[in-house]
């Protein structure tokens, strides 16, 4: 069972879901900062960087015992001008864990923590470090308590 809390990020909502313990962060919404008009655009082009690729290759072979290897999926064309990808395509390429994807009004791509964060380095180095400051201000109030 997901649960979901809504982090406010230079006057952003930015939505996340814990899922099994793990937290996902909504790349939509951290694009929305910079492109709100077609936040999937950034995604997309943010996957055609080799780095992008190698990053989350590296991340599902650390966390993902049901990876299928990129390499053998036709995603060695990355970096070029004529490559695209879409969160799905690699979802479904892959078999990864590490990003999700729904179409529709209440849909969105969203990243695990790990990956989210350099998504919103990439997008932005000062919205990724507000990011993490307005992540980590529930756990900072909740160890203060015990």
């Amino acid at each position: 069972m997901a649960n979901n809390k809504t982090l406010q990020v230079l006057s952003n909502d930015v939505k996340v879901q814990v899922v099994e313990e793990h937290d996902f962060i909504c790349l939509t919404d951290i694009t929305k900062s910079k492109n709100p008009d077609h936040p999937d655009d950034l995604i997309r082009n943010w996957l055609r960087n080799r780095n992008t690729l190698e990053l989350l290759g590296i991340w599902e072979q650390l966390h993902n015992q049901t990876l299928t290897p990129s390499n053998s999926t036709g995603l060695k064309q990355a970096g070029l001008n004529s490559f695209t990808l879409t969160p799905k395509q690699w979802i479904e390429a892959t078999r990864a864990i590490g990003l999700n994807s729904k179409a529709g009004r209440y849909g969105g791509t969203y990243a695990h923590k790990d990956i989210a964060f350099e998504f919103a380095s990439w997008v932005s180095v000062e919205f990724k470090l507000y990011l993490i400051k307005e992540f980590q201000r529930p756990k900072k109030k909740k160890n203060m308590n015990n």
